[in-house]
């Protein structure tokens, strides 16, 4: 287990009659930032909690950071930072104070430099100006960042996130996007709860998708796209004969999209994309456009749930 940051097998969590969680298999691999997709009531929050040590799961078991959970825990949990189900802050303390109130009581925490340490990790989410401000003048973005600060206090092998671009603005998502790449490039491992596939897309590296309790899919983001089948191609030419010739040579069987243009599917085996245009202007084709579309990861979710999901463009 030395390459994952974090490992479950078979990993199980039944309240009375209903499974919560059930019999998932997650790797997540050092370095990497994982999002953890899925709707509400998929699994996904009773997953990081017995990843945390704060629910006993039923059955299986999960390893984070080489460390059996729960019971590696006075070892693992000080190498962790985590925000789960949002910030709980004493709203009559300012946003500095009550970070030194939960630095005192770390225990791996030293004194001597909680000063310093309060004060970059309010700088780097972007909370210096609102210090000294009491919590319960926060918005909720800014109690959202309060909560990665508080994870931020200490040097972190492991950060878990449970939807850490909550109540944030478009400007806030993109600081705390920058954050996480960042934290990633540090040597961090990342672990991002989150119902935005843009977000998703465009800062993780790998995905686990739940559904109904059940880990449905997992692995590299490309992967995950390319698990739906075949890429569709198309092309604009005024060749159009001439074209169709050298995609069906290359196995693809184009039909007529709109005027001057051909789409196919780019199927196992076919040549890639830049062979493709190769050939097609070897043969003498004027290629006006050419273009592959992937599977999103919208598309694959639906996919693999059966059910819509949130999505910020």
């Amino acid at each position: 287990m030395t390459d994952l940051a974090i490992q479950t097998s078979g990993l199980t969590k039944r309240f009375g009659a209903q499974t919560a969680v059930d019999a998932v298999e997650l790797d997540v691999p050092h370095g990497a930032v994982f999002g953890f997709l899925g709707p509400n009531g998929s699994g996904k929050t009773t997953t990081i909690r017995m990843l945390l040590g704060l629910v006993r799961p039923t059955a299986g078991e999960a390893h984070v950071l080489g460390g059996r959970v729960p019971d590696a825990l006075q070892t693992v949990l000080p190498r962790v930072g985590a925000l789960v189900e949002g910030p709980a802050f004493a709203p009559f303390l300012t946003g500095r104070q009550n970070l030194r109130r939960y630095d005192a009581t770390a225990r791996h925490a030293a004194s001597a430099t909680r000063r310093r340490r309060v004060d970059q990790a309010l700088e780097r989410v972007g909370l210096a100006a609102a210090a000294d401000k009491k919590v319960h003048a926060y918005s909720l973005g800014m109690k959202q960042r309060l909560g990665i600060a508080n994870a931020l206090l200490m040097p972190r092998e492991l950060l878990v996130l449970d939807e850490p671009t909550n109540g944030l603005d478009p400007q806030g998502t993109r600081e705390v996007r920058g954050l996480i790449r960042s934290l990633a490039a540090e040597g961090s491992t990342v672990f991002v709860s989150s119902h935005l596939l843009a977000e998703v897309e465009q800062v993780c590296t790998h995905v686990g998708v739940m559904s109904a309790g059940r880990l449905v899919a997992s692995g590299t983001l490309d992967d995950l796209r390319r698990g739906s089948g075949a890429a569709r191609v198309e092309l604009q030419t005024p060749d159009l004969d001439a074209a169709r010739r050298v995609l069906a040579e290359a196995g693809i069987q184009a039909t007529d999209a709109a005027a001057f243009t051909l789409a196919g599917t780019l199927g196992a085996g076919a040549p890639q994309p830049e062979e493709l245009v190769a050939a097609l202007v070897a043969a003498g084709v004027r290629v006006r456009g050419f273009a592959v579309q992937q599977t999103s990861l919208e598309d694959r979710f639906v996919e693999l749930t059966g059910q819509g999901f949130d999505v910020v463009a």
